[in-house]
């Protein structure tokens, strides 16, 4: 990625936490706010703060591995369309990232950031493993090289970590909104819970997808489907042609059969009686 990319990255989420912070400091230079905006404004800032993380975290990453997953899965890919598939798990890791950074914008200037519960432990946890699986990503050595066997393992480990924890400090910041809200908060976790449901059976779904196929073919079938494994019954003209090859090579006699031809020993044999 080229040094102009990788500089839009960077500045990108300043510029949004900016816009998404005007309104308050413009609030704020007219005059003080009372005491029920306040209360306002900091719920405001809560769900806006959720909102973010939820749509990184709770959504973009795990649709990132998604992707993935359908390139790694399935062998019928062209190398243009692996390329493809590539590029938009890109993209949305890298939407995943801006999203993070104004989140985290966000709730250092308007949140109370004492780092005493389990929440805000996690998130400053998991703010350090993003950074460090994109630096991972703009680092990806070449395909071919010792270093990529590794690269690809810390990559595997660091990504399936985060977003693990990433999906459970959803729920975390959901009980600390009802705690500090007093906001029923049931809602929005069975949502969350089914969303979560449906990626992890789609994800294995995607594993078990040839294999599927592979048990709705008969059996004593040959072949092969695409560039998978998977058994194609035989046509008649294959069988045909099967039978052909096999009339154009003699049979092959043991040894014992070849030396009686040979020498007429049966022949004298029978002459002799």
């Amino acid at each position: 990625m080229s040094t102009l990319s990788i500089f839009s990255v960077a500045i990108a989420p300043l510029l949004l936490a900016h816009l998404c912070e005007s309104s308050a400091y413009k609030n704020q230079a007219s005059g003080s706010l009372n005491e029920h905006d306040e209360n306002s404004q900091r719920v405001f800032n809560i769900v806006v703060h959720g909102i973010l993380l939820w749509a990184s975290m709770g959504f973009l990453i795990p649709l990132g591995i998604l992707v993935m997953r359908v390139s790694s899965c399935t062998s019928e890919f062209q190398p243009s369309r692996h390329k493809k598939v590539f590029y938009v798990h890109a993209l949305l890791q890298v939407l995943s990232v801006l999203l993070v950074t104004v989140g985290a914008i966000l709730s250092i200037r308007n949140f109370e950031n004492a780092f005493n519960n389990t929440h805000q432990r996690l998130g400053l946890a998991l703010y350090a493993a993003i950074y460090m699986q994109l630096i991972l990503g703009f680092k990806r050595p070449k395909r071919g090289t010792r270093a990529r066997s590794a690269w690809y393992l810390l990559h595997w480990l660091l990504g399936t970590i985060t977003c693990l924890v990433g999906v459970l400090n959803i729920y975390t910041g959901l009980q600390a909104y009802h705690i500090r809200t007093s906001t029923n908060t049931r809602f929005y976790t069975i949502i969350f819970t089914a969303q979560l449901s449906f990626m992890v059976i789609l994800y294995l779904f995607q594993d078990k997808w040839d294999y599927i196929l592979r048990q709705g073919m008969p059996p004593g079938v040959v072949g092969t489907y695409g560039n998978s494994d998977i058994p194609l019954p035989i046509t008649l003209s294959q069988q045909v042609e099967d039978d052909q090859i096999k009339d154009s090579f003699p049979m092959k006699s043991n040894a014992l059969g070849t030396h009686f031809s040979r020498t007429n020993v049966l022949n004298k044999l029978f002459q002799l009686t």
